[in-house]
């Protein structure tokens, strides 16, 4: 079986996954999927892509009310924030490290011209309390089924990020902490400024001080949400004849869970195929879906991004906005008094 002797190679490697292997497996399985494309059950393929970009939409649905909360009387346009969002997701589908996090910031921002970076950045945060704990219910379930690896045998899946760090502890904790101490620099340097950051920040976070308004606004949204992108997985496994059930569909989003912490790679590239071909070892078609269902999911969201950069923002490219921001970042900064780096 194909996906097996995949495996079976990296067996022999365990805990010694490197970029170069990693790439290696994503460009086999990608092959896999481009010579299988006439094998695709295309109504399937077309219904997924269809639920996942409903999925887009009621999140971002979620995040326009947790915004409008924090800007009552201010007229907010929907479809600004979809935009903003789009744009975001299209770009850590291309660029690791988050770097479309900062582009939704930005032209949200822009966006709403009375909005402030803290106030927005916190409320566009609100949506990961929810996350988390959707998150929590479906890794639980997934480690119940007997397939998925446990944590310390990240360190034998054949993608460099999850394996080095399952690997170096050590290493994971240094850096974690100095991550930690980072943060609490910053804050010391910023002390002169922390008490107008953090007012903003509450601004931000004000959905969450209304409970009933969270529910009705904001958590009901990513709950269906999750819905829309469970039946979007369950169309593409059957798409790609792995066969769409509660139990594969949960397993695939607990893929997807662990993918996103690892932001090293363009949409958790390497890390998605690494757990995919563990879990669903057995079907020879998995190699195919491990890339061909974060192709689809990539080429969906990147056109909506780019429409959404083109036709509501007026943008021509990804970089423009990355620069866009960074110039329109400084330039704040010099009308509030100071430039980047002074204390």
């Amino acid at each position: 079986m194909a996906a097996l002797a995949v495996l079976s190679g990296t067996a022999h490697h365990a805990g010694h996954a490197s970029v170069g292997s990693t790439i290696d497996h994503l460009l086999d399985s990608a092959g896999r999927f481009f010579s299988q494309l006439a094998n695709l059950q295309w109504g399937a393929l077309l219904l997924g892509l269809l639920l996942y970009g409903i999925y887009l939409w009621l999140r971002s649905r979620a995040l326009f009310n947790a915004i409008r909360a924090a800007y009552p009387g201010v007229r907010i346009r929907w479809r600004d924030v979809w935009g903003a969002y789009m744009v975001g997701y299209a770009v850590n589908n291309v660029f690791p490290l988050g770097g479309g996090n900062i582009a939704q910031l930005f032209l949200t921002r822009v966006a709403i011209p009375p909005g402030s970076y803290p106030a927005i950045a916190a409320a566009l945060s609100t949506g990961v309390l929810f996350d988390w704990f959707m998150g929590l219910l479906i890794m639980c379930f997934a480690f119940t089924q007997g397939v998925f690896p446990k944590p310390p045998d990240f360190s034998k899946l054949p993608a460099f990020d999850i394996s080095f760090f399952a690997s170096h502890m050590r290493f994971t904790l240094f850096f974690l902490t100095f991550l930690g101490v980072l943060f609490l620099v910053g804050f010391a340097l910023l002390s002169a400024r922390v008490r107008a950051f953090w007012q903003r920040v509450r601004q931000g976070v004000t959905i969450l001080r209304d409970r009933r308004r969270y529910r009705r606004e904001m958590a009901s949204w990513q709950l269906v949400s999750w819905v829309a992108r469970f039946a979007a997985y369950w169309a593409l496994l059957d798409a790609f004849h792995i066969g769409g059930s509660v139990r594969n569909a949960l397993l695939v989003l607990a893929v997807q869970v662990v993918a996103s912490v690892f932001p090293f790679t363009p949409g958790g590239a390497g890390v998605q195929q690494a757990l995919l071909l563990t879990i669903f070892a057995h079907n020879p078609d998995v190699a195919s879906f491990s890339v061909g269902q974060q192709i689809a999911t990539a080429v969906l969201s990147s056109a909506l991004g780019f429409a959404a950069l083109v036709l509501i923002f007026r943008f021509k490219s990804f970089r423009e906005v990355i620069a866009s921001g960074k110039a329109h970042r400084r330039g704040e900064a010099v009308a509030a008094g100071w430039t980047p780096g002074e204390t």
